[in-house]
């Protein structure tokens, strides 16, 4: 490799453990507004000083870079960002969300194939073709293959303590990857705290027949807030890696009325984010705010609201998220290792009681910079009003082969199924498929079909 400063850049870029373009998810950002590599370098230290950004993090190691090295790394990046590109920041806007208009529905019809279910919040897939379906009230049942059946599942001892009020009670539901030979079952749900406080946790349990024994709380989330109140998340998502991805909301402490940095927006609480843990709680040693002073360790994104959607795409190795805004301003995103989605000082909604419309839009809705902070735009988002996205999934199955790698996402409010169409990754379209019932959950099944959870009790089949 010849002796330039890009070339001395490339190396010490490739030894330090932040990737700029994972974030910046294009490399024509890169150079920030920067026309050369000193005003680059120049804004990298400004960032350092001022502890804002990846750059002025510890564990990267560009706090113990000289100047001259600085030089070369931000040679090194303005390569990596084609000339001419415009950038974001400085007089140039950054990029809009394209908001989710659908454009028709296809011709569709379900199949009820079981009904009865009490408040049903999420469903997993056993081995054997049976459903393990969650009641939030606390309780569990096993619904047959053939769907005749279904059977309650009963707690061993010890047994989580799982609060049924507001918006909180038992949640989603998900299987270990190596459940055949672990048999847990992992859980969130609302559990009771002291001081009439409650919040998310995350417990997992092994199904043994009938029975959930050897109950293990793996994570709370910090702070608790009021019993029965809102915005608790929460979904569970596995990574390829086994590592467990955890949807926790904001708990309603942020007012997008009166914005403050204090809980979604900070990383010294769980409030409004995404985290990432091992299967047993403990955390990843590579996950992004990992020994960075005053930041949750667990944490892999943050700025979230009410995120009631995770899944893990391992085709694509994307992480989406489904996300309720307040007034308006639900969103889809695309879920990157430290991104910050903007809420409560970003949003596409608007405050409760505002007349709906883009004047009203929290922070203006684009998620341009602010104090330093750089906030991630959703793929796409809802407005003038909610839709109240449930869980999604991203679809690899057989029996619909030319919805391949489209996103499929419950609505509650809406009462809809929601096919989302990408292009290299970004949002293409979008149509509404009416359902007319609140879909709580949908999952791909085993035989490659599309499955539905409805807040009537009914378990669906989307077919032909």
């Amino acid at each position: 490799m010849a002796d330039t400063a890009e070339a001395r850049g490339q190396v010490l870029y490739s030894v330090t453990g932040v990737n700029c373009v994972q974030c910046h998810g294009d490399p024509a950002t890169l150079r920030r507004g920067a026309a050369d590599a000193p005003a680059l370098a120049d804004r990298i230290t400004s960032a350092i000083d001022r502890n804002v950004g990846r750059m002025g993090e510890a564990q990267y190691g560009y706090r113990n870079l000289s100047s001259n090295q600085l030089l070369d790394i931000s040679a090194y990046l303005i390569g990596q960002a084609p000339a001419g590109t415009p950038p974001p920041g400085g007089n140039n806007p950054p990029a809009v969300a394209t908001q989710c208009v659908s454009t028709g529905a296809s011709s569709v019809r379900t199949e009820v194939f079981r009904t009865g279910l009490s408040s049903p919040w999420a469903m997993a897939f056993l081995p054997d073709g049976r459903l393990l379906v969650t009641q939030k009230a606390g309780s569990m049942r096993i619904v047959g293959a053939d769907g005749t059946s279904s059977d309650p599942v009963s707690w061993g001892q010890p047994a989580p303590a799982i609060l049924d009020a507001g918006q909180g009670g038992l949640l989603d539901v998900l299987l270990d990857p190596d459940f055949a030979t672990t048999s847990w079952v992992y859980f969130t749900y609302q559990e009771p705290g002291p001081d009439n406080t409650a919040g998310t946790a995350v417990g997992r349990a092994r199904l043994q027949g009938s029975t959930l024994s050897d109950f293990q709380r793996i994570y709370q989330q910090v702070p608790k807030g009021g019993r029965g109140g809102v915005h608790f998340g929460s979904r569970l998502a596995f990574g390829s890696d086994r590592t467990l991805f955890v949807s926790l909301g904001d708990r309603g402490f942020d007012d997008p009325g009166n914005p403050t940095l204090l809980h979604a927006q900070h990383l010294g609480n769980t409030l409004g984010k995404v985290i990432r843990i091992h299967r047993d709680g403990s955390v990843p040693s590579d996950n992004p705010f990992v020994g960075q002073v005053g930041a949750r360790p667990e944490i892999w994104s943050y700025g979230h609201r009410n995120p009631q959607g995770l899944s893990f795409d391992p085709a694509s190795g994307a992480l989406w998220s489904s996300e309720h805004g307040p007034q308006g301003g639900d969103e889809l995103n695309r879920v990157l290792p430290g991104a910050n989605h903007g809420w409560p000082v970003r949003s596409y909604g608007c405050p409760y009681g505002a007349p709906p419309g883009g004047a009203c839009r929290v922070g203006g809705g684009a998620h341009q910079p602010l104090d330093g902070r750089t906030f991630t735009e959703p793929v796409t988002f809802w407005a003038p009003t909610s839709m109240a996205p449930s869980n999604l999934m991203v679809y690899r199955g057989t029996g619909f082969p030319e919805w391949n790698g489209q996103l499929f996402l419950g609505a509650l409010s809406g009462q809809q199924l929601w096919r989302i169409t990408l292009a290299a990754g970004a949002f293409a379209s979008c149509e509404a498929i009416p359902m007319n019932r609140r879909i709580r959950d949908v999952r791909q099944g085993p035989d490659g079909g599309i499955w539905l959870l409805a807040d009537n009790g009914e378990i669906l089949r989307v077919v032909r």
